[in-house]
């Protein structure tokens, strides 16, 4: 190992008197130098194994924040992490099993909170016995995934008016469900653009009413644990090889990034928003990456060991540097979010809530990262609802690699 350069041992150590002032909790020498700078979660490579055994998962602290935002006593929340865990095992096998037949999934609690059991729609009978040997319950639909989500694709061509705030395809309903913002369902534009949307998707469409708008979740500069691009704060997603992931409405190609204590970072390398919301951020001049997650002293910081992708239904936690940590469950896949600035594609819906400056931090289910935050509608002493942009779709798009534990 080489030796530290007196700017690196400065650096740590004012990084580590700040998280003391801040009741953060250290996870060691793994948090000195990369989680400085926001919620740094890191998952594994894009082909992420089955996901392991998560102590992490369970600690007094997760436990805490489960019951705060879902409710759950600290037995319920072991046995329902336990059950996520297989469900999301489970479901990469069933989706296998059912091949052309398959029409989405998800994972449904019991009523107590804590088990529960992940359901597999087919189109027919004939894979019914093999999807149930994986360990899923099965549901008979008219339409597969396939078929509903190149009707999203179809919609997802119109120009929506701003009262429509997203749509998304529902596995549970076998249709697509279209979110319009309270008291504009009205509105000309919005009924023209519900009768294309049925129209052109030639499946059933519901449409649901949401209380806002959905908003990005940038802010101007403030003090806390960011990064800095320009007069904006935004948060870090996951450590990859060679920097970090994070939102794209956070800068273009090419901006230069500052850390918490106004030193450079490195440089935004790839940018899309809208459209799509994520981007990749080079590090260097002395700082690197760590495959951790910031708990903010409500958990400790979490080493992340993939990037299994979790059901809908399943809880989900998000860290970010204005709100910090907060939990909820993952809604609905694949929705396309309908911005002031454009539409975005290919988002995944949760019930976590997020305020400005978490733009582009961590979303972790177990030890798995899910993604980055995107943006969404209310805040943290209301609720609301936010959206991430799934992190192996990133790293796909980059050819990046997640730096894992």
């Amino acid at each position: 190992m080489r030796r530290k350069t007196r700017r690196e041992t400065r650096r740590e150590t004012g990084r580590e008197t700040r998280r003391t002032t801040t009741t953060r909790i250290a996870l060691s020498s793994l948090l000195l130098a990369g989680t400085c700078t926001a919620a740094l979660l890191a998952p594994s490579a894009a082909a992420a194994p089955p996901p392991g055994p998560a102590p992490e998962a369970a600690s007094g602290s997760l436990l805490e924040a489960l019951r705060r935002d879902l409710d759950l006593t600290p037995a319920e929340a072991r046995t329902r992490l336990g059950a996520e865990r297989e469900a999301t095992r489970t479901e990469r096998a069933a989706r296998k099993a059912a091949g052309a037949a398959y029409g989405g999934s998800w994972f449904t609690p019991s009523r107590s909170g804590a088990d529960g059991r992940l359901t597999v729609a087919l189109t027919g009978k004939d894979k019914a016995d093999a999807v149930r040997a994986t360990g899923a319950a099965v549901r008979i639909v008219e339409r597969s995934a396939a078929r509903l989500d190149a009707a999203k694709a179809r919609v997802d061509r119109l120009n929506a008016p701003s009262g429509v705030a997203s749509w998304h395809v529902a596995p549970q309903e076998n249709r697509l469900v279209v979110s319009v913002v309270e008291g504009q369902q009205g509105d000309n534009d919005v009924r023209s653009f519900l009768k294309r949307a049925r129209s052109t998707a030639a499946v059933p469409v519901r449409v649901a009413a949401v209380a806002e708008a959905p908003a990005t979740f940038a802010a101007g500069t403030v003090g806390g644990d960011p990064y800095y691009t320009g007069n904006v704060r935004c948060s870090i997603g996951f450590s990859v090889h060679g920097g970090f992931v994070t939102a794209g409405h956070c800068g273009p190609t090419g901006a230069g990034v500052r850390g918490w204590d106004g030193s450079d970072i490195g440089s935004f390398q790839g940018s899309s928003f809208p459209g799509d919301d994520y981007a990749y951020v080079s590090v260097g001049n002395g700082w690197w990456t760590v495959p951790v997650v910031l708990g903010w002293g409500t958990v400790p910081d979490q080493l992340v060991r993939g990037s299994a992708e979790a059901p809908v239904g399943a809880s989900i936690c998000r860290s970010g540097s204005t709100t910090h940590w907060h939990c909820g469950t993952l809604l609905a896949k694949n929705e396309t979010v309908n911005y002031s600035q454009g539409a975005v594609h290919q988002m995944t819906k949760t019930s976590v809530c997020a305020e400005p400056g978490d733009s582009g931090g961590s979303f972790i289910s177990g030890d798995q990262a899910q993604g980055v935050t995107s943006g969404g509608w209310g805040n943290c002493s209301g609720g609301g609802e936010t959206w991430f942009q799934p992190v192996n779709e990133i790293l796909g798009r980059y050819g990046l690699t997640l730096h894992t534990a």
